[in-house]
């Protein structure tokens, strides 16, 4: 067998591992968790933690319906609407202004196209993001707050809206939280203040978390699906995600205490993380909120986040401290800016970039990106630049091919020949292959010369499918006539049918296997291929449409000038 099909045949392994993947989530999908338009509570961690040691997390109930007198307050800047509840001042509702909500996929014809903005934070998901604090009678997430001031619309001109709400005093102690919105960001501030009117000093922890239950987003494929979870980041432990599944079994492993990093929810295209500031010390925590869930397969819902220790406040002193949250698409220019240093004008997220999902290959999948990106910046158009970037690779490793396609083509002249020993040596397989060995060395050919190029080039391929499959770019952006969204399959499924038709080409082009079976899995294999793609996004399938029609003009015009000018490419008679 030629490095050609033992490359495919392990592709088409791969595939039929897929579609079964994909069919049990159909067959057996997560059962859906009924959506509430409550907010969940939780009870505060245990007060006053000794000194020296870190609080207990805060544990979070299943959820307790708002009260009627419950008011969810909704702020409108110039890239989301957010609602606010008074129950917690936590943040209930996220719109995303830019970003369609996704669209359900009909069987024939482009989907109708929602005139809905997409909801990020929300009820159905139980999607929140929480914050509170941790000490003796101190406001969490639970405790009705009170909107001392602020607008709720950022005005023409104006670049930051605040809005302040206050808990009720305890002891004469007296807690705010105030929240930042700023114009062209998608970072809020949230601000904790303590003002010690009391006579006693006052000790606390601020713990910031987000909750959602672990269903996928809407629009999500089984075979074209990216990492839904909790994620984080520290220095040491570098980037973790957080599977579902292990939170449910209590078997989640990370770096519980570090003095840098965040925690987030990421999910595809999109991702929200709390960043306390620099060189504050902090523990990470994740809790399965739904402790009788029944079988893996059925929705948990789970809180992650990180507490952070607040100064002492003495009587009569005032005390506040920064925590930031990002929510929004996975937009890698912004992720990068704020992943930069204070001292640069970011964050000091580092390590935030690592949400889009790359896999394995990020490595290789996130320069490739950035070409592409690149050439998106000249030409305006990400179906064009995919086309452009596609070629370019092509034209990288045309070497490499080149070598690959001279093996096959060699392989293709030896094709009579071969056939002439099967029919002399059947009998004899051990003769057989002795007399096969002879011939490729008497004809100088390797079996397997061109498997190294091909096994090089594979990494690539996978990184640039990576690299699309988790772009945000790719979300909304157009290519041409019926292409509307590259994030999107094919409506009219003329992308797959072409790719089909161009991986028949190939193995036609390819040496035809000497065994029956063999040559009915090739032929077959396109087809295989093609049922799968019609529910991959097009800008995928453009790409691999592109990479088959090139990779038939190479594989065409090595072998027309291999068997135009060698005599191995003429049939010889032993």
């Amino acid at each position: 067998m030629d490095n050609r099909r033992l490359t495919l045949l392990i592709v088409f392994i791969g595939s039929v591992y897929l579609l079964i993947d994909a069919w049990q989530k159909y067959k057996y999908p997560p059962a859906p968790q009924t959506a509430s338009t409550s907010v969940p509570g939780a009870s505060a961690a245990t007060p006053n933690a000794p000194s020296g040691r870190a609080p207990d997390t805060p544990v979070a109930e299943e959820g307790a319906p708002l009260a009627p007198e419950i008011d969810v307050i909704r702020v409108k800047t110039d890239l989301y609407v957010v609602g606010i509840s008074s129950q917690g001042g936590d943040i209930v509702e996220l719109t995303l202004n830019d970003y369609k909500a996704a669209t359900p996929r009909k069987l024939f014809g482009p989907a109708e196209r929602k005139n809905e903005a997409f909801t990020l934070f929300g009820a159905k998901h139980g999607y929140y993001a929480q914050s509170g604090l941790i000490g003796d009678q101190l406001p969490n997430h639970k405790t009705r707050f009170r909107i001392v001031e602020g607008k709720t619309e950022l005005e023409p001109g104006a670049d930051t809206l605040q809005l302040r709400l206050e808990a009720p005093a305890v002891d004469g102690v007296q807690t705010s939280k105030t929240l930042t919105f700023t114009r062209g960001s998608y970072l809020i501030t949230v601000n904790h203040e303590i003002e010690n009117g009391g006579s006693k000093e006052v000790t606390a922890h601020a713990y910031y978390q987000l909750q959602r239950d672990s269903l996928s987003p809407d629009g999500e494929s089984g075979m074209a699906s990216t990492f839904t979870g909790p994620a984080l980041y520290t220095a040491e432990g570098k980037y973790q995600k957080i599977d579902f599944k292990d939170i449910g079994k209590g078997k989640a492993k990370f770096a519980e205490k570090a003095n840098d990093g965040w925690i987030g929810m990421v999910q595809h295209y999109f991702a929200s993380a709390w960043i306390p500031e620099e060189n504050l010390p902090r523990t990470f925590y994740v809790r399965n909120l739904q402790q009788n869930a029944g079988p893996d397969r059925d929705a948990l819902i789970v809180s992650a986040g990180v507490i952070v220790p607040m100064p002492t406040v003495a009587p009569g002193q005032k005390v506040s401290q920064d925590v930031s949250l990002f929510a929004g698409p996975q937009l890698h220019n912004i992720l990068n800016r704020i992943a930069k240093p204070s001292s640069e004008g970011g964050l000091g997220a580092a390590g935030l970039p690592l949400v889009v999902d790359y896999g394995w290959l990020t490595i290789v999948a996130a320069p490739i990106f950035w070409c592409l990106e690149f050439i998106n910046k000249m030409v305006g158009n990400w179906g064009w630049s995919i086309i452009i970037l596609t070629i370019f690779i092509k034209l990288l490793f045309f070497p490499l091919s080149a070598a690959g396609y001279k093996s096959m083509a060699k392989m293709r002249g030896l094709a009579p020949r071969m056939t002439a020993l099967k029919e002399r040596f059947g009998d004899d397989k051990q003769r057989l292959n002795m007399e096969m060995l002879n011939l490729y060395k008497t004809e100088k050919i390797n079996p397997f010369g061109g498997c190294l190029p091909i096994v090089i080039q594979i990494p690539v391929f996978i990184a640039l499918y990576w690299a699309l499959l988790g772009a945000v770019e790719m979300r909304g952006a157009p290519w041409l006539l019926w292409i509307r969204d590259l994030s999107e399959a094919d409506p009219y499924y003329v992308l797959p049918i072409l790719m089909v038709v161009t991986m028949f080409i190939q193995t036609k082009l390819n040496p035809t296997p000497p065994d029956p079976t063999q040559a009915k899995v090739m032929l077959l294999m396109p087809f295989v291929f093609g049922a799968m793609f019609f529910f991959f996004p097009s800008g995928l399938v453009l790409y691999w449409v592109v990479s088959n029609i090139l990779s038939i003009l190479q594989q065409w015009q090595i072998t027309r000038m291999f068997e135009g000018g060698a005599s191995v490419g003429k049939a010889a008679n032993l």
